[in-house]
């Protein structure tokens, strides 16, 4: 028997965080509140926290109180982002050098919640949150799940890698009361997998579908060929970009429109799109966001740059200026949906997801992809891995019309983005496989 969605949104929900005594459904609360102050009221209480931050890092963590004092700068006097110009970003390769005498001295290492990401490298990266800390990023995911039309207690269906499983009573009573969600592994994605995931979908009726953004329109395309439809109220897509085209395909076959967000293991939550659907709002009452240009100077509104996040809820492992890896673009729009929280247009790729032009010049995998596979007939499914300046291997799935034509107009967009001598091997293949997160990569840059 299907539990009512208003008995575990009222009463389910609430009774587990008193049962745990967790601060993620007042924080979501109150972020519902605040995302409709003021833009100036929503700086200024976020640079409040900064200045919280920034004291608690130079009093708890050698590594900052070490670099304060390097940059020359005095914790006491910090109001703004802009007090902290002088402080070198922090980067993975920080974090992997230095974990230890980042953490906070206030906390034991063992009650710090750790995370682990492979990132764009495969190289390994540990970063761990306080529980508080791990709680607030929880109440900021909810509000933004609400932002697609979801409301909280309604089940959810996930397209996703490795999915948990409940193994203990605790995680098996919470799987049944309150999280019910059926996941589609992408790691398995076989039609079998997809037969058991609508299935299950049918027995649960989520009204959200959530997953990584190219997995979804996987999942789309294959449900469109069979005829199958389902009916979620609202789409997240999350984890990897977003490309418009696959949005379309998205949006036509479930009927519904796609709410696209953005953030990483080690901030989590940075952006997301509201109902508006007109660029991503910021996270700003957890994160402070920096959009810099390649010699590290602040980005005017609308022009690319490296985005730089400084959480302000993470007091286990305080994260001051890390370099995500990402490039964005920021804006000086106000949303028409009313809501005070900072606009990002949009999110261009991950710094190992540009390829290197004969130029010297990067271009976006992204734009890549959206000039090649969307537009070339005979495409379904393409990944290019530049191994060398002058070379590239393009992983593809053929298509029902592809031929030599395709294999020719394709390597024609090529050399004319990124270089007449680019040479190019293509290799056919039946998959391309998922990364070990579930994720899928478009573009990989591994000179």
């Amino acid at each position: 028997m299907r539990i009512p969605d208003r008995v575990v949104g009222r009463i389910f929900e609430p009774l587990w965080d008193l049962y745990e005594g967790s601060h993620r459904l007042k924080t979501m609360r109150r972020l519902k509140e605040t995302q409709y102050h003021s833009p100036e009221r929503i700086l200024e209480a976020q640079n409040r926290r900064l200045a919280a931050m920034v004291r608690h890092a130079a009093g708890t963590s050698v590594f900052y109180r070490e670099r304060f004092a390097a940059a020359g700068i005095d914790p006491m006097t910090v109001e703004s982002i802009e007090d902290l110009r002088n402080l070198p970003l922090l980067t993975k390769s920080d974090i992997r050098s230095h974990t230890d005498i980042i953490l906070s001295s206030a906390y034991r290492k063992r009650d710090l919640v750790l995370s682990k990401t492979g990132g764009s490298t495969g190289v390994a990266l540990e970063v761990y949150c306080d529980a508080r800390g791990i709680e607030m990023r929880n109440g900021a995911a909810l509000r933004t799940d609400e932002w697609s039309g979801w409301r909280l207690g309604e089940p959810r269906g996930a397209v996703w890698g490795n999915p948990p499983l409940a193994r203990t009573l605790k995680s098996r009573v919470r799987t049944t009361l309150k999280d019910r969600v059926v996941y589609l592994d992408t790691m398995k994605f076989d039609t079998a997998t997809v037969d058991g995931f609508v299935a299950g979908w049918k027995r649960l009726r989520p009204s959200l579908l959530f997953g990584h953004a190219h997995s979804i329109y996987l999942l789309a395309e294959d449900l469109r060929q069979r005829g199958i439809d389902l009916r979620p109220r609202g789409i997240i897509a999350t984890s990897m970009m977003l490309i418009e085209p696959e949005r379309d395909v998205i949006e036509s076959v479930f009927d519904c429109p796609v709410t696209n967000r953005y953030g990483c293991e080690e901030v989590s939550l940075i952006g997301s799109e509201c109902e508006i659907h007109e660029g991503m709002h910021l996270n700003a009452d957890h994160n402070i966001v920096e959009f810099l240009d390649d010699d590290g100077a602040p980005c005017a509104p609308g022009r690319e740059g490296r985005l730089v996040v400084t959480e302000l809820i993470n007091f286990g492992m305080p994260m001051l200026r890390y370099e995500v890896g990402d490039r964005g673009v920021p804006s000086d729009r106000v949303c028409p949906c009313g809501r005070g929280l900072p606009l990002m247009e949009s999110l261009t790729g991950r710094t190992a997801d540009f390829l290197l032009a004969e130029g010297g010049f990067r271009v976006a995998g992204i734009s890549i992809i959206e000039n090649t596979l969307t537009r070339i007939p005979g495409l379904r499914q393409m990944q290019i891995v530049q191994d060398r300046p002058d070379h590239l291997r393009v992983n593809l799935v053929p298509g029902r019309e592809y031929g030599d034509r395709t294999e020719a107009e394709l390597c024609a967009a090529l050399r004319d983005m990124l270089g007449a001598g680019m040479r190019i091997d293509l290799n056919r293949v039946d998959v391309i496989p998922m990364e070990k997160s579930g994720k899928y990569r478009f573009t990989k840059c591994i000179i």
